[in-house]
């Protein structure tokens, strides 16, 4: 992997990191990165009702529109010659700041089913699904940014064939570890960031996501 690469990987998995767990923090346990999560604690309400249902019912639905907001945004800037992962960068920043606007509109976020509350929530996990689709659509080589499971196991079963004496394992060990390591570091910056400063610590993502847009070849 070229350092561009990995920069932008390490980058891109600080960054799902942090939102996820600073949006799990002060959104009543929402994940915004993946919805995996949001299907457990769907379960959990059935069984055991809270007020805080309404949110996460709603960004599942969130989430499917805006990975297929981004796939055609993508398709449209391919035909028109469009720098396609530059746009999706921009694309996602613009729903972050969308989300801080709300949250500061919205303050104090106390109720999980004010209309803020449900926007705010609603505007971070699109701009984490635009995350998601441009990671498969346009960096299918990189290793996942958003979702860890995957390559938390293909990283321990590289490490074994590494240390069997398998060569591409090791190439393959070295591309998956950083992002895990940033996501992990991106996971606890973004708890830190909550309790410091609120939901004004989801300007750092803003800012980040400029900077890859404007690193962006593409």
């Amino acid at each position: 992997m070229e350092r561009g690469e990995t920069k932008q990987s390490m980058a891109l998995g600080f960054l799902a990191g942090y939102v996820d767990t600073l949006g799990f923090v002060g959104l009543f346990g929402l994940f915004t990165a993946h919805v995996t999560g949001n299907f457990v604690l769907i379960g959990r309400a059935i069984a055991r009702p809270s007020p805080d249902i309404l949110l996460k019912l709603l960004v599942f639905p969130v989430f499917v529109l805006f990975v297929a907001l981004a796939r055609l945004l993508i398709l449209h800037w391919e035909r028109t010659g469009g720098r396609q992962l530059r746009n999706s960068f921009l694309l996602q920043a613009l729903l972050m700041v969308g989300s801080v606007a709300s949250a500061w509109v919205g303050a104090p976020i106390d109720a999980p089913n004010a209309p803020l509350t449900l926007l705010t929530g609603m505007l971070c996990a699109g701009a984490m699904a635009v995350q998601n689709a441009y990671g498969k659509l346009l960096l299918g080589k990189a290793a996942a940014t958003t979702v860890m499971t995957g390559n938390v196991t293909q990283l321990v079963i590289d490490l074994v064939d590494t240390l069997r004496g398998d060569a591409d394992a090791r190439g393959r060990l070295k591309k998956l570890a950083w992002p895990v390591l940033a996501f992990a570091v991106g996971c606890i910056s973004g708890a830190l960031a909550f309790m410091q400063a609120g939901f004004n610590g989801l300007l750092l993502p803003c800012v980040l996501l400029i900077w890859l847009a404007s690193a962006a070849s593409d």
